[in-house]
């Protein structure tokens, strides 16, 4: 009878506790659910777009990124704590269910074969993951890396998953006292720890089994309704960002339809004019920094970091998105709301410019940045979301016009957020819309529309530099219709005198390799590059159309240049707007095809230490990083020496996204660190393939008074002087002396 009675008491319990259990976790993914569905609601005031359909190789990358964690090995000790912590939440979910189980029957277990091995994975991974975590937090804590924020909010997610491992452990620990199991060497740590209380009866051991059960439940809704509202939401809209990503050419920017007669307005001035693929973005960041940490802009003490650019962007979408929806970010408001609400934004009294200290005796730094973002980003009552203006109450202009498209900042994050898109956005609104660009950049872009060039040269000076080619015939189309290759030599390599020697240069290779080539003379137009990174993309489509009647007018099949900027430009961009089929190449892949080919030969020794600078657009951009060094190593006597960041992580040469024309007002000057960096590897070339970046070394040579011991020369020079040998009469310089 009495046991009649226990057995019911019992089933009345578990019925109690099952119910709890229904009301407790329904409870919890109602909230969750309310906060998901609130932001996908912000998500939705922004513009729709056509997204792509991914390919087999799209689908690969995301394969790779999402269960490879390709991205986060850059950093190969975090990008292995991450793999851990990852991996160790797919095999502990199956626990947590089997967990649940135990706790609504009352020592009952997932069906499961071989239910012992399984324990012990489970034990072996929740220890792991405890590794992970408190390696963690020493990276936060202890090695105080700079990119990562301290306090407790980032630090929140570290108390949820230790308290979750260890209720899982005391969970299984006190179950294995309380049904009298025997130490088991697939349940090492459960049995250790049941071994530790043996002397507790085994109805003290099923209270403390169900207090560690409920805990463990309540921690786990607890991080469930947590992880929308916080960074941690890219557990869910990683995945989904990584897939909608761009199948196509990274860095490629999007057309704007200037003949949209139902446009209010072109580029980005409110939120809401932001795509809501690039909304997307804001909730996929995990603030971990890495794009901050490689941005030139952020190293050199300029305001601007990528990290806090979506950051902020996020924070505003989140605030005006509650105000013009009427839904709040928080669940439940009682305990994240405060009553009041909140509006972030620039602080009125905060400096416009970064504390930089030149002494401090470091290449690059983002400390200062760090510092400034921190002080400036503020929220108060008293503040109107739907107020702020985006341009200057969460973005400055110097943020804006400080970024030098480098990609950087997209190539380290391992969500797929896009930075150099939304920062060329606000640009067109500025310059299409307001007519608003630093002064220089504007000088610029006027000569490009009156001239064809940024110093305002006349046009029929841009191909004078033919003359300087001795001995070499230099045809325009017109004089050699039947040409193979056009010779696009753009801007830099016609006017500035330091650029025309690269042109000079591989003039000769050409004619030596035998190859058919042509220029347009001047009848060729600045490439547009320059006006579109800028924002003033109706210069840019201009120049464009007007370019591509041009090859259609000389039947152009397959076009060479020198400048990394052109070459990304006509390969990804000008398809947009009526190019096709005619294949680009940037004059390394050529001249590589040509030694290879041994139409070629690079007979004499070039004994120099080649430090290699990759080109943002030649190597992010277009994945161009073996041709150049191929053309290196196939000369005689040279010694290839690689810098400390190289290849996909290189750091810009400071003058992409329209910074070649403007100057620098803060902070450390973005080439000279790139030239100390070179230095490191202690060269006696600074090698590079692009006009931009040619000149960007040569003047930090000069700052750090250098040049006499390090030049800085284009792959095609180096090469010249190996084909040919002694190298041919320099006259002079740069633009200017």
């Amino acid at each position: 009878m009495r046991k009649s009675g226990r057995g019911g008491r019992a089933t009345v319990w578990l019925a109690i506790n099952a119910l709890l259990f229904a009301a407790a976790a329904g409870y919890g993914c109602y909230l969750f659910g309310r906060a998901v569905h609130h932001r996908y609601l912000y998500v939705k005031l922004g513009q729709a777009e056509k997204l792509h359909a991914r390919g087999k190789e799209g689908t690969g990358a995301f394969l790779s990124q999402v269960f490879g964690q390709k991205k986060l090995f850059k950093d190969l000790r975090s990008g292995l704590m991450h793999f851990v912590v990852f991996y160790g939440f797919i095999v502990l979910q199956f626990g947590a269910i089997d967990l649940i189980v135990k706790g609504l029957t009352a020592g009952g277990h997932l069906p499961l074969p071989a239910y012992d091995l399984f324990g012990l994975i489970q034990e072996m991974t929740v220890l792991l993951v405890l590794v992970a975590m408190g390696y963690a937090a020493y990276r936060r804590y202890g090695e105080k890396l700079s990119r990562l924020k301290r306090g407790w909010k980032p630090s929140l997610v570290l108390y949820f998953i230790f308290s979750l491992m260890l209720t899982v452990l005391l969970s299984l620990g006190f179950e294995r006292l309380w049904l009298g199991l025997e130490y088991s060497n697939y349940a090492p740590v459960s049995s250790a720890i049941a071994l530790i209380f043996q002397p507790l009866s085994a109805a003290a051991a099923q209270s403390l089994f169900y207090f560690f059960w409920w805990l463990h439940l309540l921690v786990l809704l607890a991080f469930l309704v947590y992880v929308p509202q916080s960074k941690h939401f890219h557990l869910i809209t990683a995945p989904v960002n990584l897939w909608l990503g761009r199948a196509e050419t990274p860095g490629k920017l999007k057309k704007l339809d200037l003949e949209d007669e139902e446009a209010e307005s072109f580029g980005v001035g409110r939120i809401e004019d932001f795509t809501r693929k690039q909304m997307l973005d804001f909730y996929a960041c995990v603030e971990c920094g890495r794009c901050t940490n490689v941005c030139p802009a952020s190293n050199t003490g300029k305001t601007l970091s990528p990290m806090h650019l979506i950051t902020k962007l996020r924070d505003h979408l989140t605030e005006k998105g509650a105000a013009m929806t009427g839904k709040s970010p928080w669940v439940p408001e009682f305990a994240f709301g405060d009553g009041a609400a909140k509006a972030h934004s620039l602080a009125a009294a905060a400096d416009s410019k970064v504390a930089w200290e030149e002494e401090s005796g470091a290449i690059t730094d983002i400390r200062p940045t760090l510092a400034w973002q921190q002080a400036s980003w503020t929220a108060a009552s008293s503040a109107s979301p739907e107020q702020t203006e985006l341009i200057g109450g969460v973005m400055t202009e110097e943020e804006i016009w400080s970024c030098t498209t480098c990609r950087n900042c997209e190539d380290q994050c391992p969500v797929g957020n896009g930075h150099v898109d939304k920062i060329v956005d606000l640009r067109r609104h500025l310059v299409l819309m307001q007519g608003s660009m630093p002064h220089e950049g504007q000088r610029a872009l006027q000569n490009i529309e009156r001239q064809g060039n940024p110093w305002g040269l006349s046009r029929s000076d841009r191909d004078k530099w033919t003359g300087e080619v001795e001995g070499v015939p230099v045809p325009t189309v017109r004089d050699r219709p039947n040409f193979d290759y056009l010779f696009f030599v753009g801007s830099m390599g016609a006017y500035d005198l330091r650029a025309r020697r690269v042109s000079r240069a591989f003039a000769r290779l050409l004619n030596e390799a035998g190859v058919s080539f042509a220029i347009l003379g001047n009848e060729e137009r600045n490439s547009g590059d320059t006006p579109r990174r800028m924002g003033n993309e109706l210069l840019f489509q201009q120049l464009a159309a007007d370019n591509i009647e041009t090859f259609r007018k000389y039947g152009v099949r397959r076009i060479v240049t020198a400048c990394p900027h052109t070459f990304h430009t006509f390969k990804n961009e000008y398809p947009d707007f009526g190019l096709e089929g005619v294949e680009v190449l940037h004059h390394t892949q050529l001249l590589d095809r040509l030694i290879r080919d041994g139409r070629l030969q690079p007979r004499h020794e070039v004994n120099e230490r080649i430090a290699y600078h990759d080109s943002c657009y030649l190597g992010r951009y277009n994945n161009v990083y073996d041709e150049p060094r191929s053309v290196l190593k196939a000369i005689p006597g040279v010694e290839l020496a690689e810098m400390a960041r190289s290849r996909e992580n290189g750091m810009c040469c400071g003058a992409g996204g329209g910074m070649m024309w403007m100057e620098e007002t803060s902070g450390k000057r973005v080439n000279l660190a790139r030239v100390e960096q070179a230095l490191e590897a202690k060269p006696t070339v600074i090698g590079s393939a692009c006009p931009y970046c040619l000149t960007m070394m040569e003047d930090g040579t000069k700052m750090k008074e250098v040049e006499d011991a390090v030049r800085a020369k284009d792959i095609a020079e180096i090469l010249e002087q190996a084909v040919f040998g002694a190298s041919p009469l320099r006259r002079n310089h740069s633009i200017g002396g």
